[in-house]
């Protein structure tokens, strides 16, 4: 019988890991951002510099994104958040994306953003 293929987690704790690389994709845990007083504006770059270093750090970059999964506090806000989106997406690898209204952990917190992406 084969020995399985491990799987790398990156940034682990006890509850989840930030990251995790399996078969040559990457698996990121939901970012928030760490800027909590920010307006929307703010913490979507907050979240997408994250989304970018974790990235970084699995051995990928955001060229690679297969899917995004975006979760807004206020989908009234989607307007400010495309605009910062669009400005940091790489052109001609724009990768298929959901967002949605949802209840996020923390009160302060107005986007959560999930990503998987391809290795190099």
């Amino acid at each position: 019988m084969n020995e399985p293929r491990p799987i790398q987690r990156i940034g682990m704790a006890a509850r989840y890991s930030e990251a995790a690389v399996f078969g040559g994709v990457v698996y990121l845990a939901g970012m928030v951002p760490e800027r909590g007083d920010a307006d929307i504006r703010g913490q979507t770059e907050d979240v997408l510099e994250q989304v970018q270093q974790r990235l970084r750090e699995a051995g990928s970059d955001k060229s690679r994104i297969l899917r995004a999964q975006i979760y807004l506090a206020d989908i009234g806000e989607i307007g400010v958040m495309n605009e910062v989106w669009d400005a940091w997406v790489v052109p001609g690898a724009a990768p298929p994306r959901a967002t949605v209204q949802a209840a996020l952990a923390q009160s302060h917190y107005r986007i959560e953003i999930v990503v998987t992406a391809a290795t190099l």
